[in-house]
């Protein structure tokens, strides 16, 4: 797959990020797009499975939140494949065209400045999840996590402009109240051997990561519109954005293990976990690689839509982390939290509703501006 995609029309881009695709034409152009329609996939899966892998680790006797946290970027490695193969194409036809080789990264130093940044403000992010993953059922913490929508449209709103619809309006406040109710209700879901005042901390550390992810998302959508106003915004770069983040997010969470001595106490809490040795390593391999399918797919969506897009995106899989969370984790799944629940995909139909009504009137005014035009 050559990842050396060009960028989609930055003019328009300058304007205001509302002029980028909406989750209407997301859709509508995955057909003719295979890295739109990867993307998409891996930011499924990865959504859908990550919670689960992370929640199974403290299940199975996992107790390190510090360890957890580096689990959700520590797969940014996987991220030199596509680059290397990418590079090594580049320098082929540079070599062709030119004569000469071509340039290794496509970063400057103020975006790798900027996603550094936003890769601590990650790691952070991570240890919140983590924390709150740890005490909380996973059908609550994802109800819970819906909630960065919330917080995603109000940072863009200030940083990107984004406008906003009735429907978006509409969509963040049913988001608002279905958390709210799981608030109101709270301790009623806890796990054995939890207590009320360790459930009380991880809703508020979940709702922290909520708030932090919402600001995270616009601030890679702005960081990535600043470098469209000097120069092309490739999917190669995009994805040397996501490196980076993932490196300054993992170089954080290393350095809380180190002060937490979590890699000290690693090879005993195998040795004891319930899974057996093989299946904890197993466990860590594969919730770093699905969490990077959920890094990679996230700024994925936001270089061919919009961060507010991206949150829709990442809500969308809240009802199936409930379902196979109750399946697998045999979670208590009540009235409350099923309205709450029923809530959230209010909310999230609402949006799409919204989204669809708004590239319609969009389209039907081009179309009487074309017929009709200004003299």
């Amino acid at each position: 797959m050559e990842v050396e995609m060009p960028t989609q029309d930055r003019a328009e881009g300058q304007q205001g990020k509302t002029s980028k695709a909406s989750a209407w034409q997301l859709t509508v152009s995955a057909a003719t797009n295979p890295l739109l329609v990867v993307n998409f996939v891996l930011l499924a899966a990865g959504t859908a499975c990550g919670p689960l892998l992370l929640r199974a680790y403290f299940v199975h006797g996992g107790t390190r939140k510090w360890l957890s946290s580096l689990l959700q970027t520590a797969g940014w490695p996987l991220l030199l494949v596509p680059l290397c193969a990418s590079f090594f194409s580049r320098r082929r036809r540079h070599l062709q065209d030119h004569g000469s080789s071509c340039e290794l990264f496509f970063m400057t130093p103020r975006l790798l400045a900027a996603s550094t940044a936003i890769g601590v403000m990650t790691g952070v992010d991570n240890f919140f999840y983590a924390y709150g993953q740890a005490y909380l059922p996973v059908s609550t913490s994802s109800i819970l996590l819906s909630t960065q929508l919330v917080f995603t449209a109000a940072f863009a709103l200030l940083l990107v402009r984004q406008r906003f619809a009735a429907a978006t309006v509409n969509a963040v406040v049913l988001l608002t109240v279905g958390a709210a109710m799981l608030g109101m209700n709270a301790g009623g879901d806890r796990p054995a051997g939890v207590s009320a005042p360790q459930y009380r901390a991880g809703f508020g550390m979940v709702l922290g990561a909520a708030a932090l992810y919402g600001l995270l998302l616009p601030a890679m959508e702005l960081s990535q519109a600043r470098h469209a106003a000097r120069g092309a915004v490739t999917y190669t770069l995009v994805v040397e954005i996501q490196l980076v983040i993932g490196l300054s997010a993992s170089a954080f969470c290393a350095i809380g293990m180190i002060i937490n001595k979590d890699f000290q106490e690693i090879p005993a809490e195998a040795r004891e976990f319930e899974l057996g040795e093989a299946g904890y390593y197993l466990l860590l391999v594969g919730t770093a690689s699905v969490f990077q399918c959920i890094c990679l797919g996230t700024i994925g969506a936001i270089f061919y839509g919009s961060a507010l897009l991206a949150g829709v995106v990442l809500a969308m899989f809240i009802p199936v982390n409930g379902m196979l969370a109750v399946l697998f984790f045999h979670e208590p799944f009540s009235a409350t939290k099923g309205i709450a629940l029923g809530l959230s995909l209010w909310g999230l139909l609402s949006y799409f509703y919204g989204d669809v009504r708004t590239k319609q009137a969009l389209q039907s005014d081009k179309h009487q501006d074309t017929e009709h035009p200004t003299v």
